[in-house]
């Protein structure tokens, strides 16, 4: 799935309907009682960072979202159908938060009382207008700080029907974006063809979450993990680390506007090179940090090269199909090698050493690090991702099916790249400061990681 923004994923002029839960349901969340689940880590980090620069004055979107075509003429009862069924197999959708001072109180609402409700907003015969329409419904409707946070919406046509559906960051992440086109497909074919669902159901990250912070919680100061990462933000001057490269960013400037970029890095048969190359080292994902390791080098002549690298955390099998955040951080410290094998050994070394601490949610580190740690943006740290997404279900149509990954590109002083290995190839994404200076180092950055993926395999 190419990852884009709405303004980049071939939008085109139709009939705009869109779906949000219905005035029933949302009266039910009013009266529920509290849910003693709490929420994750990583959850309650991403609230309090909205509500805090909010304060400030900032709305900050932190959407994530999904689009594909259903070809043909569509049934819009059964996209509705197929819309609630998927709604109700995901627990967290159904489940927000209330404030209670400052404490975060979970409530969720019973399946019973889960109803949509269609609007059609009208005819859009301009692109322009209706990316623009979708950007400002999807920055209010599912805004990190409202309930419900999420909406789903199709542009309909008399050849095929485009779904956009937008979510908050708190009830997504890279996986569960991946995995809903398809599960909303077959939703949508049983529903047209009226049989029942065949999918099996999917554990509720509600319950991960639960079981997460229990977790964690037993995690003290003197834990290994507290020292490890105390020492990592030592390394890092006190804060943990931006892309190492100029920015064109200057102290106490603030948060500055962003900019996507996403293109082609390489084929498919240069991606499989690479891969083979790079597999007894770990693959892919050690081969990109590696190469990434003397590409800030090149650039900016970093010595050693520190990093924060996602991990996903559905270790047990149950939460494979589950949508929610299911994230960890791994820090790593690569020195400057003198080749490319030796920045693959390097990089292979730390992910083995430190794999372990994406167990632990970095936002409880963080709170036991206490007055140690100030963070001085909302993004925390740069990152610098792969993900393999070929055995994502429905991957082989995507391209056919026009489905792409959506983000919301708004303020931030970090750098965030993905690199996503498709069946066509390998494709880079970054959002980034939107500066001259990062513009220069960020094409050198990609011309250079272009450069050694496939060149590397053929010395």
């Amino acid at each position: 799935m190419r990852m884009t923004d709405i303004q980049r994923c071939e939008v085109r002029p139709g009939r705009l309907v869109e779906w949000t839960l219905g005035p029933g349901t949302v009266a039910a969340a009013t009266g529920q009682p509290e849910d003693v689940r709490p929420p994750a880590y990583i959850q309650e980090s991403h609230f309090r960072t909205v509500r805090s620069v909010l304060r400030d004055d900032l709305v900050l979107p932190t959407w994530l979202g999904a689009t594909f075509d259903l070809p043909g003429a569509v049934d819009l009862d059964a996209l509705e159908e197929a819309l609630r069924r998927w709604t109700l197999r995901h627990e967290t959708l159904r489940s927000g938060f209330r404030w209670a001072g400052e404490e975060m109180r979970r409530f969720t609402v019973g399946a019973e009382d889960v109803a949509l409700r269609r609007e059609v907003v009208g005819d859009f015969p301009d692109a322009a207008q209706l990316v623009q329409h979708l950007e400002a419904r999807f920055d209010e409707a599912a805004y990190a700080l409202g309930w419900p946070n999420f909406l789903y919406t199709a542009v309909v046509r008399p050849d095929c029907t485009s779904v956009y559906l937008a979510f908050d960051h708190s009830n997504v992440d890279g996986y569960s974006i991946f995995r809903i086109p398809a599960e909303i497909h077959d939703l949508y074919t049983a529903a047209v063809e009226g049989r029942p669902e065949e999918q099996a159901p999917a554990a509720s990250y509600v319950d991960f979450c639960e079981t997460e912070r229990a977790e964690a919680d037993r995690i003290e100061v003197d834990h290994s993990s507290v020292s490890h990462w105390r020492e990592f933000i030592r390394q890092c001057g006190g804060q943990l680390p931006n892309f190492p490269v100029d920015l064109g960013l200057d102290p106490g400037q603030g948060l500055q506007p962003q900019i996507l970029v996403r293109e082609m890095l390489v084929d498919a048969e240069s991606a499989a090179a690479f891969e083979a190359y790079c597999r007894p080292f770990g693959g892919s994902l050690v081969g990109i940090l590696a190469a990434t390791s003397l590409a800030v080098h090149h650039i900016g002549g970093e010595q050693v090269y520190r990093t924060v690298v996602p991990f996903h955390t559905r270790a047990a099998e149950r939460w494979s199909d589950s949508v929610g955040w299911f994230v960890g951080a791994v820090p790593i410290e690569v020195p400057v090698a003198s080749d490319f094998s030796g920045a693959l050994k390097a990089v292979r070394a730390q992910l083995r050493a430190n794999r372990r601490l994406a167990r632990v949610p970095l936002a409880r580190i963080l709170g036991l690090l206490g007055p140690e740690f100030h963070p001085a943006s909302p993004d925390l740290y740069s990152v610098v991702s792969f993900l393999d997404a070929r055995d994502a279900p429905g991957s082989k149509w995507w391209a056919e099916r026009k489905v792409y990954a959506l983000g919301r590109v708004t303020y931030g002083d970090k750098v965030y790249v993905w690199f996503n290995r498709l069946h066509e190839g390998l494709w880079f994404t970054s959002r980034h400061p939107d500066t001259d200076v990062a513009h220069k180092n960020m094409r050198l950055y990609v011309e250079w990681m272009r450069d050694l993926i496939t060149s590397v395999p053929r010395s």
